[in-house]
């Protein structure tokens, strides 16, 4: 099945680098002001999905769901919700990083929501991959500058990371003692991450152009 990709309204500045992940088959979800960011991604939407408070909304055949601007859900979290109902397994989140932290730490959960629906997902920004680490072990390629591991959900035991510059066995990270930060990858190797309790934020950082 096609890849949901969902676009937020938060900053991008590196499109090259996000156009060469795209697939041709990608299924676009804009998200209210991620509109902003559609004629340098390339791509048309197939859904549009807003309150139309940070873009006007466009007058297009393209299916749009207009939503009410006092709500639960932000737009994003609604596309969301919107796109696992359809069926869709797999999922690539632009623009919901930077700006508003409120914003950024919401699209964070986000990605803890998805992976509880057993989906695959992940974001990239300017700077990195984000994906979330539970039931299956997390590959980390050499072509990274550096991972980092962060608490975001609670207790997370039974750590494991081989193949890195820290290595960790058994290990624990709790949300109010992040020591995860800033490991390497060992030169032609890849890491591995696991974990038997919990969740984990990884975050894989490229290297500087």
């Amino acid at each position: 099945m096609r890849r949901c990709v969902i676009v937020g309204g938060a900053g991008i500045g590196n499109y090259e680098r996000i156009r060469r992940s795209l697939r041709p088959d990608d299924f676009f979800v804009y998200c209210d002001g991620g509109l902003n960011h559609q004629a340098a991604l390339g791509a048309e939407p197939d859904l549009i999905v807003g309150d139309f408070d940070s873009h006007a909304r466009p007058e297009t055949e393209t299916e749009t769901i207009a939503l009410p601007r006092e709500k639960d859900d932000t737009d994003t979290v609604y596309a969301a919700r919107e796109a696992v109902r359809r069926g869709f397994e797999e999922f690539l989140l632009l623009g919901v990083a930077g700006g508003r932290i409120d914003h950024t730490l919401g699209n964070l959960s986000l990605l803890l929501w998805l992976d509880g629906q057993g989906k695959k997902a992940s974001a990239l920004d300017d700077y990195s991959v984000l994906e979330i680490v539970s039931e299956e072990p997390a590959p980390v390629e050499d072509s990274f500058a550096y991972f980092s591991l962060l608490n975001i959900s609670g207790a997370a035991r039974g750590i494991s990371i081989t193949g890195a510059k820290y290595p960790l066995r058994d290990g624990e990270i709790r949300c109010d003692y992040q020591y995860g930060i800033s490991n390497e990858v060992l030169p032609g190797q890849t890491a591995r991450v696991t974990v038997r309790e919990g969740r984990l934020l990884l975050v894989k950082v490229f290297p500087e152009a």
